[in-house]
């Protein structure tokens, strides 16, 4: 069974910086398009970043130029490094395929941006 682990979220200030790690089980990263996505309070969940096997990548206009998503795929590993973070970047964070696949959703992390 697949399972995804996000990690690294927390509380930063307006303009400071985070990096998430998501580990996962299995071998889907050699093959697949993951992504990160975030849930704000009321709001339904979204695609932030898009990486491809290849390492092609995609960001939505909110957090383009301020969020770089990468991946390790020796590690099983992905990465998105979020700077200049302001408060509407309050959400949890979670990570999976891209599209989505519903069995493999985790916990999320939760990232907080507040003075």
């Amino acid at each position: 069974q697949v399972q995804l682990a996000e990690s690294g979220g927390g509380l930063v200030q307006p303009g400071g910086s985070l990096r998430l790690s998501c580990a996962a089980s299995g071998r889907i990263f050699s093959f697949n398009a993951m992504g990160w996505y975030r849930q704000a309070p009321g709001k339904q969940r979204e695609l932030v970043a898009r990486i491809g096997p290849g390492g092609s990548t995609v960001y939505a206009d909110s957090v383009k130029g301020r969020f770089t998503i990468s991946r390790d795929n020796a590690k099983n590993t992905v990465y998105l490094q979020m700077n200049s973070l302001k408060p509407e970047d309050t959400a949890v964070y979670y990570c999976n395929t891209a599209p989505s696949n519903l069995n493999y959703w985790g916990q999320g992390t939760q990232v907080t941006v507040s003075s």
